[in-house]
C-alpha cells in the first residue's frame, strides 16, 4: 500500500490547504504552537505539560505575544527557566480556575439500580459510585463564554462529568461511558445537556474534538456520539430531540467518511475503509517537550510525520500501544508509531454500527428513504469488515496493515468490536470468539482482559486493563446470541468487577486502568501517573452490576470456565 504512505506525506504538506473538509488546526498561538509555547515546554516548568496549556490567561492573548515577543527582543530568543516562570507568573492563572464543581440537578439519593444488586458489599459499593457523579461534575465560569479568547477551554452550555485527575475538561470517547453510568442513576438531563454539547462542537467544527480544549482541535476521538444518541433516546423516548439534531450525527459520519477513509484492494475487490488520520505536524501541546525529545533525532520531514501519528494515535483513544508501531521494524517502539498504516477493528466496527443507527432514527422519524441509505451503507462497511479484516482460521477480526498489506495478528480486545458493534454476521461468531480467547490464554487473566500482551511500557499495553475494552467484549459476546459466548461474559465481569472493588478497599478510588498481571493494582506506564476518579471506569461497572448484579459476588478469587457454583458469602462492605 505505498500509495497511502504518499497520501500521508501529502496530507502534511497540503492539510491547510483542503478547506472546511478538514478539522481547523489549533489556533491559538499561545495555546497550540509559536515561541512561547515552545520555551515554556521545553524548560519544564510543570511536571506534566498539560498544566501550561490549560492555564487561563490574565490579559487578552494579543497583549500576552506582545509582551512576550517585546521580552525576547530585550532578552534574546533563548530565555532562561527564571525569565519563563516569572513570565507565566504574570500572564497566566493556575490551571483549572476556569471551572466550578457541579452537582447534577437530577441526582437524587435513591437508586432504584440497587435493589436488583444481590450482594450487600456491592451494593454498597454502587452507591458509592453513584455518588461519585457529584465529585466529578463540573460547570465553566460565566467568564469563559464572555471572553472565550482566554482559555485553552472550548465553551460549553451546559455542564458535563469529567474523566477525573489531570482530565479536568469533558472527553469524546470517555463520554459514552460515562452516559451509561448516568443513565443507570437516573440522570437523562445530564446525559441530554452532555449530548448538547457534543452537538453543539459538530455544529461549530463539523466534527467532535478529542477533549474540550482548542488544542485537541485537530483531532477526534473514537465515534460514539450516534451511539450516545441512541441510549438517550431508548431511555427517555425524546423523539424530538433525535429529530431535532438528526442532521448532525449525519454531518459527524460525514466528517469520518471525507477525512478518514482509505482504499483497501484485495484481488478485483476494493474496499472503502477508515483509519485515523492527523494530517497535522507539530508537537501535540499538552505532551510538548516529550513529543520534542522523542522526535529530536530524525531529520525535519520525519519529525512531523512522526507528531501525525502520534496524534492519530491520540485520536484512536489508545495513545499509547504497540499496536500503532510499524510492522516493519522487528522491535518497535514509541518512536516508530504508525497509527494512519492500520486500518483499525474497532473504528470501522464503530462507524457500522452509527451507519445502521442512522437507519434505526430515519426509521423512527418515518424517513423511509434515508433509513434505506443507512442501511446500505451499513451492509458495504459491514461487507468490508468480513472481507478485509475476518480472519476465518483465527475466528475473528484483525486490524489490517495498510504498509504490508496483511492483518496483523496479534491479541487486542478490540479485534472482537464486531460484536459490541452489532455488526457480526451471526451469532456462530460469538463461539469463534470463545474459542478466539481461550486459544489466545486472555481467560486465563483472573484479573481482567489485558490490552495487548506485549509489554512495550505503554500504557495500552501489557499488563494493563481498561475498562471500556472489558465492556466491549462482555457486552459483544453477552449479546451474540451464543449460550456459551454469554457465560463466558459473566465470568469476565465477575473477574472484573471484584479487581475493582478489591483495589477500591485498598485504596478508596476508581483508577482509568488496572495492572490485571498481579493483584489487580492501578496500572501505570505511558506518559503520566495513573488518574484516579473515573468516570468511564465507573459507568462500566454500573453497567455489569446492572446486567448481573442478581449474581455477581464481591468474594475473592476469580472464576474460570465453565462457570462455578458461587458459594463465598457476601462481607460487610464499610466504605469510609
Amino acid at each position: 500500500m505505498r500509495g497511502s504512505g504518499c497520501w500521508l506525506g501529502l496530507g502534511l504538506l497540503a492539510g491547510l490547504a483542503l478547506g472546511a473538509a478538514l478539522p481547523p488546526p489549533c489556533p491559538s498561538e499561545i495555546f497550540c504552537f509559536g515561541s512561547l509555547l515552545r520555551q515554556v515546554q521545553m524548560a519544564k516548568l510543570f511536571p506534566d505539560d498539560k498544566e501550561f496549556v490549560d492555564m487561563p490567561l490574565n490579559k487578552g492573548p494579543s497583549e500576552v505575544l506582545q509582551d512576550f515577543n517585546q521580552l525576547e527582543e530585550r532578552e534574546g530568543p533563548n530565555l532562561t527557566q527564571a525569565q519563563l516562570r516569572a513570565f507565566v507568573g504574570k500572564h497566566f492563572q493556575p490551571a483549572g480556575q476556569e471551572l466550578e464543581t457541579w452537582v447534577p440537578g437530577d441526582w437524587k439519593d435513591s437508586l432504584p439500580l440497587l435493589q436488583n444488586i444481590s450482594d450487600p458489599e456491592l451494593r454498597a459499593w454502587a452507591g458509592a459510585l453513584h455518588g461519585l457523579w457529584k465529585i466529578l461534575g463540573r460547570k465553566m465560569k460565566d467568564e469563559v463564554r464572555i471572553q472565550p479568547e482566554r482559555y485553552s477551554l472550548l465553551p460549553a452550555k451546559n455542564p458535563f462529568i469529567v474523566p477525573g485527575g489531570r482530565f479536568a475538561e469533558f472527553y469524546y470517547w470517555d463520554s459514552y461511558w460515562v452516559m451509561q453510568g448516568l443513565l443507570l442513576s437516573e440522570m437523562p438531563s445530564t446525559v441530554k445537556g452532555m449530548l448538547q454539547n457534543f452537538l453543539d462542537l459538530v455544529e461549530d467544527y463539523g466534527h467532535i474534538p478529542n477533549g474540550g480544549r482548542v488544542y485537541y482541535l485537530q483531532r477526534s476521538q473514537p465515534p460514539l456520539l450516534a451511539l450516545m444518541m441512541d441510549r438517550y433516546v431508548a431511555h427517555t423516548q425524546d423523539t424530538a430531540f433525535l429529530r431535532a439534531n438528526i442532521h448532525l450525527l449525519e454531518k459527524e459520519l460525514d466528517f469520518w467518511r471525507q477525512n478518514r477513509t482509505v482504499t483497501v484492494t484485495l484481488g478485483s475487490r476494493s474496499y472503502k475503509m477508515f483509519r485515523y488520520y492527523v494530517p497535522f505536524g507539530g508537537p501535540r501541546p499538552e505532551s510538548y517537550s516529550k513529543d520534542a525529545e522523542l522526535a529530536e533525532p530524525l531529520g525535519q520531514a520525519d519529525r512531523e510525520e512522526l507528531w501525525s501519528e502520534l496524534k492519530a494515535g491520540a485520536e484512536s483513544g489508545w495513545d499509547f500501544s504497540s499496536r500503532w508501531f510499524d510492522l516493519r521494524q522487528e522491535a518497535g517502539t514509541l518512536r516508530d508509531t504508525r497509527t494512519s498504516h492500520t486500518v483499525p477493528v474497532d473504528l470501522n466496527a464503530f462507524l457500522c454500527q452509527a451507519m445502521g443507527l442512522l437507519a434505526k432514527f430515519h426509521t423512527i422519524l418515518g424517513n423511509q428513504t434515508q433509513a434505506r441509505a443507512f442501511q446500505d451503507q451499513r451492509a458495504e462497511c459491514q461487507a468490508a469488515l468480513s472481507a478485509v479484516l475476518w480472519d476465518p482460521q483465527a475466528g475473528t477480526w484483525f486490524d489490517y496493515n495498510l504498509a504490508k498489506g496483511q492483518r496483523h495478528q496479534a491479541f487486542f480486545p478490540s479485534n472482537l468490536a464486531p460484536l459490541w458493534a452489532g455488526c457480526a454476521p451471526g451469532p456462530e461468531e460469538g463461539d469463534r470468539a470463545v474459542k478466539y480467547l481461550q486459544d489466545s490464554g486472555i481467560l486465563n487473566f483472573g484479573k481482567g482482559i489485558p490490552t495487548s500482551l506485549k509489554q512495550s511500557g505503554e500504557q495500552w499495553d501489557y499488563p494493563n486493563a481498561w475498562a471500556p475494552l472489558q465492556e466491549l467484549v462482555i457486552t459483544g459476546l453477552a449479546e451474540s446470541g451464543s449460550e456459551r459466548a454469554g457465560a463466558a461474559a459473566f465470568v469476565l465481569a465477575q473477574n472484573w468487577i471484584r479487581t475493582n472493588v478489591d483495589t477500591y478497599k485498598r485504596h478508596k478510588h476508581m483508577y482509568e486502568k488496572y495492572d490485571v498481571s498481579g493483584d489487580g493494582e492501578p496500572g501505570a506506564g505511558g506518559e503520566y501517573q495513573v488518574q484516579v476518579g473515573f468516570g468511564w471506569t465507573n459507568g462500566v461497572a454500573l453497567q455489569l452490576l446492572a446486567r448481573y448484579g442478581d449474581r455477581l459476588t464481591s468474594g475473592t478469587g476469580q472464576l474460570a470456565l465453565p462457570p462455578v457454583a458461587l458459594i463465598l458469602g457476601p462481607l460487610l462492605y464499610l466504605l469510609c
